[in-house]
């Protein structure tokens, strides 16, 4: 079983189990439907456009996109960008893209009501759950084709690609890493990073969730995951960096703790940069996509999900080394890159997917300990 149908398998279990500027314009652009004229910013599906290529012009009046926190070597997101614009003539303006999840609803909340607040958000699990009231529900077209624990019924948020905590490392600096552990010897002295502030950034929320189940902890107990970080900056290895593709090529971020999507990047301008998934402790998750509900660019912000969920978009996730959520329908039907497809490393180990709940909990934990640990 490739690791792919792995992450889909052990999520659904999971699920089971536990279940400012100029202002905006006052007037949305409207497109006639079935029942009538509706605003962009009310629109749920693309049949309230009339249709996707009702929905395309409706986008093109409007002209622009505004992203957020989107790294262009982030799941092949500068590809996916790029791509968006040509194929639709649309500008996306990409603000803040080395920001975390907290960033992304934190400018929605300090922009809204001007044309520079973001128009869609992807979020980490913690972030998004906590901030549901901010999204617009929107059913794209294959909608039916991803699975029910991957969204919210109404399409309110749907998760959009996923992948595998991982320990990233230079390997001409340091020692081969082969569990969490290693991480606490003498070797990685001022040398391990993580991506970003666990209470704001998905990644990191996941990387502190790898070592709580490396050190005994599970998806309801993230506390020895906090520990774990406490006696890493003890040591002197933690390294409060927040690392990018950047720090990792000139050498200040020898050792990353980051999805195994963004190592796979890293390794293709650093040759001996060599990623692992710890077998101790498989962390697998899917991050959020979201319209904001005050965009100022509604067509297009809805647009933009229809061609991330659409069989292009999902393919250039894939291109990313990340793991669309469409991708076993798409493998069904034949519309998947097979050789990425097929390319993709198994992962040895039981897969751990914190379900909603879970991660709710989690986050109040670190809301209340991370800081304590680290400062």
């Amino acid at each position: 079983m490739s690791h792919v149908r792995v992450l889909a398998t052990l999520a659904s279990a999971a699920t089971v189990l536990a279940l400012a500027s100029c202002a905006a314009p006052d007037d949305s652009p409207s497109s006639s439907s079935g029942d009538g004229e509706v605003a962009a910013a009310e629109a749920t599906s693309a049949a309230d456009f009339g249709g996707l290529d009702a929905l395309v012009e409706a986008a093109q009046a409007e002209g622009e996109l505004n992203v957020i926190a989107l790294p262009p070597d982030w799941a092949n997101y500068g590809e996916i960008i790029s791509t968006f614009e040509e194929k639709y003539d649309i500008e996306v303006n990409s603000d803040q893209p080395d920001a975390a999840s907290q960033d992304e609803i934190n400018a929605a909340e300090q922009l809204k009501g001007t044309d520079r607040a973001p128009d869609v958000f992807d979020l980490g699990q913690s972030v998004a759950l906590a901030n549901t009231d901010m999204f617009a529900p929107y059913r794209v077209e294959t909608f039916d084709e991803i699975p029910e624990q991957f969204k919210d019924a109404d399409g309110a948020w749907v998760n959009d690609y996923g992948g595998y905590m991982a320990i990233g490392y230079d390997s001409a600096k340091v020692p081969d890493v082969t569990s969490v552990e290693d991480l606490l010897g003498p070797e990685f002295r001022g040398k391990v990073a993580l991506n970003g502030d666990p209470t704001q950034a998905g990644a990191a929320f996941s990387g502190v969730m790898m070592a709580a189940i490396a050190n005994g902890g599970s998806a309801d107990d993230i506390a020895p995951g906090v520990d774990f970080f406490g006696e890493l900056k003890k040591a002197g290895n933690f390294l409060p960096v927040d690392p990018d593709s950047a720090t990792i090529e000139s050498g200040q971020t020898p050792v990353v703790i980051d999805w195994d999507y963004l190592g796979a990047a890293a390794a293709k301008n650093v040759s001996t940069w060599k990623t692992i998934v710890p077998s101790e402790a498989v962390v697998a998750g899917y991050y959020f996509q979201a319209i904001n509900a005050d965009a100022p660019h509604p067509a297009a912000a809805r647009l933009w999900q229809e061609f991330l969920y659409s069989d292009e978009g999902q393919n250039l996730w894939l291109a990313g080394g990340a793991r669309p959520v469409r991708g076993e329908a798409m493998a069904e039907a034949g519309t998947i890159d097979a050789d990425l497809w097929d390319a993709l490393p198994e992962v040895a180990g039981e897969p751990v997917i914190p379900s909603n709940e879970q991660t709710e909990v989690a986050a109040t934990v670190l809301a209340d300990t991370w800081s304590k640990v680290i400062s």
